[in-house]
C-alpha cells in the first residue's frame, strides 16, 4: 500500500476525533457557555447537518481543481473550524466553528476514497479505502477517549487545539505524500450529477443510510442502556466505547479485505449478521459480559459494511465517482441522525432503553433487503447483456457502428 494512504488516514483520524469527542465534553462546554445540555447538543446536530450539506457542496466546488489541491484546501478548512471552536468567546461562535469544520468531512472522505482507490491496483481498491478509513476507526479507540480525558483535565479548549494540530499534520502529509494527479478531463457539475441517474448508486446510498443507521440506533443510547439495564457505572461507558471502536477497526479491515474479492456476499453476510446481533442486544444488554461482547460485534459488523458500500458507489458511478463518493459519506451521517431520532421516539413512547436495538435491527434488515434487490438487478442486467451478445452474429458484433 502506498505511503500516501498514511497521510489520508491521519486526516481521517483528526476528522473522526473532532466529530465524536464533543459527545464526551458536552457537560464542560455547556457549563463554560452557561447553556443547557440539550442546547449544547446542537454542536453534535450542527456538525452532522454540516456533513450532509457540505459533502456535495464542497465536492462540486472542487471540480475545478486537482484532487490533491482540494484535499489540502479541505484540511485547511478543518483546521480553521477547530481553531474557531477552541477560541470561541460565545456558544454561537463555537457552533459556527463546528459547522465550518464539518464542511470538510464528507468531501475529504469522498475525494480521499477516489484518490486511495486510484493509488492501487483494481483488485486492491477496497483495501485501500479501508486503510484510509482506519484513521476514522482508530480515532474512536484512541483519539476520542484521549481527547475526552484531556478536555476534562486541562479544559475542552485544549482538546480542540490539539485536534487542529492533527489537521496541520494531515495537511503536511497530503502535501508531501499524495502524488499530484492531473484534473480528470471532462469533469463538470453535470457530469458528476449524472451518476445519480444510476439506480444502483441510489440503492447503495440507501443501504448506507439504513445499515449504518442501524448501528447508531443502538450506540447513541449506549450510556443509559448500559447504566440502567446492564448495571455498569457511568465511568465504564468510556471503555465500552473503546471496545466498540476496536470492533470498528477490525470490521473495517476485514470488510476491505473481502470486499475486493466478494463484494456483494460480504454485504449480505455483514448486514444480515448486524440485524441479528442488534436484535439479540435487547437480551444481552441485561448482562455485563454479554453486553460488552455484543458492543464489539456491533462495531465490527457495522464497519464491515463501510469499505464494500463505498467501493460499490465508486464502481457503479465509474466515470463520475467523486460527488457520489462524497454524498455517500453524507449518507452515513444522515443515517446517524435518522436512527438517533427514531431511537429517541421509541424511548419516549415508554418502550424502554433497549427498544432502540429493535429499531436498529429493522433498519439493518431493510438494508439487507435492498442489497438483495441490488444483487438481483445486477444479475438480471448481466444476463440480459449476455443474451444480447449470444444472439448476435459474429458479423454484427464485429461490424463498425454506422451513423
Amino acid at each position: 500500500m502506498p505511503l500516501a494512504l498514511l497521510a489520508l488516514a491521519i486526516g481521517a483520524f483528526g476528522i473522526g476525533t473532532t466529530e465524536f469527542v464533543i459527545m464526551g465534553l458536552l457537560p464542560e462546554v455547556a457549563a463554560d457557555f452557561q447553556v443547557s445540555i440539550p442546547t449544547a447538543g446542537f454542536l453534535v446536530t450542527g456538525y452532522a447537518l454540516g456533513v450532509v450539506l457540505g459533502a456535495p457542496l464542497m465536492t462540486l466546488l472542487g471540480t475545478r481543481v486537482t484532487r490533491k489541491r482540494m484535499l489540502m484546501l479541505l484540511m485547511g478548512l478543518f483546521i480553521v473550524g477547530n481553531v474557531v471552536s477552541a477560541l470561541a468567546p460565545v456558544f454561537g461562535v463555537m457552533l459556527a466553528g463546528r459547522v465550518v469544520a464539518s464542511l470538510a468531512h464528507g468531501a475529504f472522505f469522498g475525494i480521499g476514497s477516489v484518490v486511495a482507490a486510484d493509488l492501487v491496483a483494481p483488485q486492491k481498491k477496497a483495501g485501500a479505502i479501508a486503510l484510509m478509513f482506519t484513521g476514522l476507526t482508530v480515532a474512536n479507540v484512541v483519539g476520542v477517549p484521549l481527547g475526552t480525558y484531556i478536555g476534562q483535565s486541562a479544559g475542552w479548549r485544549t482538546t480542540f487545539v490539539l485536534v487542529a494540530l492533527l489537521g496541520v499534520i494531515g495537511l503536511v502529509g497530503v502535501a508531501k505524500l499524495v502524488p499530484e494527479q492531473p484534473k480528470p478531463e471532462g469533469v463538470s457539475v453535470r457530469h458528476e450529477l449524472a451518476a445519480f441517474r444510476n439506480v444502483q448508486v441510489l440503492l447503495a446510498m440507501a443501504m448506507t443510510v439504513l445499515g449504518f443507521g442501524g448501528v447508531f440506533a443502538a450506540i447513541t443510547y449506549i450510556t443509559p442502556m448500559m447504566t440502567e439495564i446492564a448495571g455498569y457505572s457511568a465511568s465504564s461507558v468510556t471503555w465500552l466505547l473503546v471496545l466498540f471502536g476496536l470492533g470498528m477497526v477490525g470490521g473495517n479491515l476485514v470488510g476491505g479485505r473481502f470486499a475486493d474479492r466478494h463484494l456483494m456476499p460480504m454485504l449480505y453476510i455483514s448486514l444480515g449478521a448486524l440485524a441479528l446481533v442488534l436484535g439479540l442486544f435487547t437480551v444481552t444488554a441485561h448482562n455485563k459480559v454479554a453486553a460488552a461482547v455484543t458492543i464489539v460485534l456491533i462495531g465490527a459488523l457495522g464497519f464491515a459494511t463501510v469499505p464494500p458500500l463505498q467501493k460499490r458507489v465508486l464502481d457503479q458511478a465509474a466515470g463520475a465517482p467523486t460527488l457520489a463518493s462524497a454524498v455517500n459519506i453524507g449518507a452515513f451521517n444522515l443515517g446517524n441522525a435518522l436512527s438517533a431520532w427514531l431511537g429517541g421516539l421509541v424511548i419516549a413512547a415508554g418502550l424502554g432503553y433497549t427498544a432502540p436495538n429493535w429499531v436498529g435491527a429493522v433498519l439493518a434488515a431493510s438494508a439487507l433487503v435492498l442489497a438483495v434487490v441490488s444483487g438481483l438487478l445486477e444479475r438480471r442486467s448481466a444476463g440480459a447483456e449476455g443474451r444480447i451478445v449470444a444472439g448476435s452474429s459474429p458479423e454484427a458484433v464485429a461490424a463498425p457502428a454506422r451513423h
